[in-house]
């Protein structure tokens, strides 16, 4: 069962997180002559980062991030921040100390490559079991460890972000990973030759590029042009990776990254573990789907009510198969050890049965 942290380890990995991503624009933007500018697309605003021109020309805006007040706080502190390494190494030894989880040591080393290409200021959002390590943290509840292990990394980015920010990482994204490791290979497209969408290490490890599909079942390769790469189109991804949050994993000083937040991705874990086909391998990652959906949902009935009640009518209205697939997995709860989860979901939303 999830346990509750002591406040100051709480207010510890809340540090980190503001150290992190205030230490990551700091080194993304290090240009004393450069300006922060706002712009407003399509009725939103959104920061970027303007470096002075060379030689009377000038130079291509870098994208920084969504407005927010987080944001500004980070813009302001810009230029007096100092680079905190040494802190932020000892909050994350300190925190690993604790019984948190962070990601396994090639994991990590992968993460902080993308986050130095700027993978993660484009908005890209790690979504699976990588995610799932820094929910303890982000929830000041420690969560079990047998629902944290993983051998693969899955990114996600809507389509439209990666147009829109106007920007792109500098290297193509198959060079950011051979940075880490010069076997990563790509995985070619059966039937899209010389496009690829996940990229190995053999049969030891592999990177998945994800985007979100809403129109017409379709499984040719999307490009994304900010990441420098394609990605396989997934129904109700969107889902989980609207409106991302900041978090770290807990790997050198703190790698600054965006993850789903913990309600969607509890709710979204119900569906897809509905989803796998039908092979013990895959019958495992249902399990481990139903796992880590019930813990979250045990913390967050009680931590975010609203939210939660709020996601479970969005997905209800998004049709009758969302519904039915996260019903069936509701039903299962029970058998996966996580009885409670169903009965806390049940007293905010009533009951989960099929409709009449």
């Amino acid at each position: 069962m999830p346990a509750q942290m002591p406040l100051p380890i709480q207010t510890m990995y809340a540090e980190l997180v503001e150290r992190a991503h205030l230490g990551r624009l700091t080194a993304d933007f290090d240009d004393p002559a450069g300006i922060f500018v706002k712009r407003a697309i399509s009725g939103r605003e959104y920061w970027y980062f303007r470096p002075p021109m060379v030689n009377g020309s000038a130079r291509r805006d870098r994208y920084v991030g969504l407005d927010s007040p987080e944001l500004q706080h980070r813009i302001a502190e810009h230029r007096v921040a100092k680079d905190s390494y040494k802190q932020r190494r000892a909050l994350v030894s300190a925190l690993i100390r604790t019984g948190m989880q962070g990601p396994d040591a090639r994991t990590g080393r992968i993460l902080e490559a993308l986050s130095d290409a700027g993978v993660f200021r484009m908005r890209a959002v790690v979504v699976g079991t990588t995610a799932y390590q820094t929910y303890s943290g982000l929830l000041g509840m420690k969560l079990g460890s047998t629902n944290v292990r993983t051998d693969d990394l899955d990114l996600a980015q809507f389509e439209a972000i990666s147009i829109a920010v106007d920007d792109q990482v500098d290297l193509p994204f198959l060079e950011i990973l051979r940075r880490v490791d010069k076997h990563f290979e790509p995985i070619p497209e059966v039937f899209a030759p010389g496009r690829a969408c996940h990229y190995a290490l053999g049969d030891r490890y592999r990177v998945d590029l994800l985007t979100p599909n809403r129109g017409p079942d379709d499984e040719s390769p999307v490009a994304l042009p900010a990441l420098q790469t394609d990605a396989q189109p997934l129904r109700y991804l969107d889902f989980l990776i609207y409106e991302e949050v900041q978090a770290v994993a807990l790997f050198g000083a703190g790698v600054a990254i965006n993850v789903p937040s913990p309600e969607r991705y509890c709710l979204h874990k119900l569906i897809v573990s509905r989803m796998r086909i039908q092979t013990p391998g895959s019958q495992a990652k249902a399990q481990k789907d139903l796992r880590q959906a019930g813990e979250l949902l045990t913390v967050l009935c009680d931590q975010r009510p609203y939210e939660i009640r709020d996601l479970w009518e969005e997905l209800n209205e998004r049709g009758p198969k969302w519904r039915e697939k996260a019903i069936e997995a509701i039903e299962l709860l029970d058998a996966a050890g996580h009885a409670t989860a169903r009965e806390k979901l049940e007293s905010l939303v009533g009951s989960v049965g099929p409709k009449p």
